[in-house]
């Protein structure tokens, strides 16, 4: 009983620093400039025939930049913003959160809020294992191409955000 209560010492002593570094008043993030959102997303879906709107929030969910081909819908401001939103809200591109929040799956109530959109083309932009920003393309004819354009996007700043 003595070695237990022992162990059980040591492992509380050890393991109580990881609690007490934590006495700073502040938090500190970091969220990707407006200036290095770039058209890559656009241009993707321009490449192959679309007509689009890109919006890109930071990890707050609050816009950032919003562009838009002279010819996409009325519908893309609202749509590639919730898509953003939503990417970074639940941590999750918006494709994969579709499929989770389906009619008869568990988490299906994520549809009746009023925020979130399960339709894909929104991504989070992530750096060093911490969400940056979030992306969101709509316009495409599938929400899938919304999605590789919303990618394509990411991949042409990953050399600068790199860190």
């Amino acid at each position: 009983m003595k070695r237990i209560f022992t162990a059980f010492a040591l492992m509380t002593a050890t393991a109580y620093p990881s609690f007490a570094q934590d006495d700073d008043a502040f938090v500190t993030f970091k969220v990707l400039k407006p200036e290095v959102a770039r058209v890559a997303a656009m241009e993707s879906c321009r490449e192959q025939g679309y007509q689009v709107g890109v919006m890109v929030v930071d990890r707050f969910g609050i816009p950032q930049v919003y562009l838009r081909d002279r010819y996409a819908g009325l519908h893309v401001f609202e749509t590639a913003r919730r898509k953003a939103w939503t990417a970074v809200s639940f941590r999750t591109s918006t494709l994969d959160l579709a499929t989770i929040t389906a009619p008869g799956e568990m988490m299906a109530g994520i549809r009746e809020l009023s925020e979130p959109l399960a339709l894909g083309g929104g991504l989070m932009i992530e750096a060093a294992g911490s969400i940056v920003a979030g992306i969101g393309v709509s316009g495409a004819p599938g929400p899938d191409i919304d999605e590789r354009c919303a990618q394509d996007g990411i991949d042409a700043i990953l050399d600068d955000i790199a860190f």
